[in-house]
């Protein structure tokens, strides 16, 4: 039968562990940490004028509460992602 055929070539996506996934989500999440950081001290630019003008006044009216949000954010998973690595070294 076709299900009980043995099957030689498994992708490296489905190979990975959960611990390897896990590590990947951090990192992800320590990426928009620093995103949001960069983004509520004003670091981070768009091409378009008129997105560039409404994400200002965004920046404006929630700058404190946004560098709060991506520091924790990102100091949080920097954590994670160092015990994650030191986990995964043995």
């Amino acid at each position: 039968m076709w299900w009980s055929a043995k099957i030689e070539y498994v992708p490296y996506i489905c190979r990975m562990t959960s611990s390897t996934i896990g590590l990947i989500i951090e990192i992800a999440f320590l990426a928009i940490g620093l995103y949001l950081y960069l983004f509520a001290r004003g670091l981070v630019r768009f091409g378009n004028p008129e997105a560039r003008a409404r994400a200002e006044a965004f920046r404006q009216d929630n700058a404190t509460w946004l560098r709060l949000l991506g520091l924790a954010l990102a100091a949080i998973m920097a954590m994670n992602v160092i015990f994650h690595v030191r986990e995964m070294m043995g």
